[in-house]
């Protein structure tokens, strides 16, 4: 580094340092030693005048140096003799640093739920609960219909979702519905979520769920509570004769003899639990399904009325 050495401003001592130049990637450079030596040059010409101090120094700085060169046009300092001053990088600016920006940090699975949650709020869902048979999904098609509900099948989105490609849960609900038995509530309230979220609407009509005790609670705690359970009642002979019929072209594997008693005995032993709890908070709007179909929905249709009557 270039630090303090002894230098006149006399032309000739100018002369002699530029003269000892060199010339590198088209920049005049200069160094110590010929500085030192015009230096030198010229205090033993003009010993008998020396040079008139400032701030009681003669010594010459690096900012000295920087104007010597400027008046003479060379601007390039080499602080080590044939060695050329490396250029330094240019300085980052404001703008880089801007587009620079670090990137956000991934969400949490805390952070998704909370988001999921808020962006369900005021949304209306109506538990659809009855047997197998007892004619959830031909009811709650009429009440898309006029009421504008958007209908979600528990047991649809499961069947779907086993066929999916790539789906990881595909095998166990295949197991689960051929025997009878209710797949793992996480699995079905994260299908029953997302169908909700991606239909960007506010009014449900949830078909044959919650089919456990443990579900309702689950769902309610981390979706939405329900505004109210709409239970279509029916004996199990009614039931069994409707699926039997349906059996014959619906390609169900649970559309037989065997899958059909047991879902009976689990709707019995698990689902209706849930409808006496929801009873208990006069949460619970009972249907009877012996009927025609149409003649149940004029009593579907008349509930609905009453309770939507100020919503369009």
């Amino acid at each position: 580094m270039l630090s303090t050495i002894r230098a006149s401003s006399s032309a000739v001592a100018r002369r002699a340092a530029f003269t000892s130049t060199t010339q590198t990637a088209g920049r005049r450079l200069f160094t110590n030693s010929a500085i030192r030596a015009a230096a030198a040059q010229e205090s033993s010409s003009a010993a008998a005048a020396p040079i008139k101090k400032s701030g009681g120094s003669n010594w010459l700085t690096i900012t000295g140096l920087t104007m010597l060169a400027a008046t003479s046009g060379y601007y390039l300092f080499s602080p080590v003799d044939a060695k050329p001053t490396a250029a330094k990088e240019a300085p980052v600016t404001v703008a880089a640093k801007k587009q620079e920006a670090p990137k956000p940090a991934a969400k949490t699975p805390e952070i998704i739920a909370a988001e999921n949650k808020a962006a369900l709020q005021d949304t209306t869902v109506i538990f659809v609960l009855g047997g197998p048979g007892a004619g959830k999904g031909t009811q709650c098609a009429n009440l898309v219909r006029d009421f504008g509900f958007v209908h979600l099948s528990a047991g649809d989105l499961l069947r779907e979702e086993q066929q999916r490609p790539g789906s990881q849960y595909g095998e166990l609900i295949k197991t689960y519905i051929r025997e009878g038995r209710i797949v793992p509530m996480e699995v079905t309230i994260a299908l029953l979520e997302n169908a909700m979220l991606a239909s960007g609407q506010k009014r449900f009509l949830i078909d044959g769920f919650p089919r456990k005790m443990d579900q309702a609670m689950k769902f309610e705690e981390t979706v939405v509570p329900s505004k109210f359970t709409l239970y279509f009642e029916c004996p199990e002979e009614v039931m069994l004769k409707r699926l039997m019929k349906r059996g014959e072209t619906s390609g169900r594997a649970d559309d037989n003899i065997e899958s059909i008693k047991k879902r009976f005995r689990v709707f019995t032993e698990t689902s209706y639990p849930v409808i006496e709890h929801y009873k208990k908070d006069g949460k619970v709007h009972t249907v009877s399904c012996v009927d025609a179909p149409d003649a149940v929905y004029a009593k579907v249709k008349g509930i609905f009325t009453n309770l939507f009557k100020d919503q369009k």
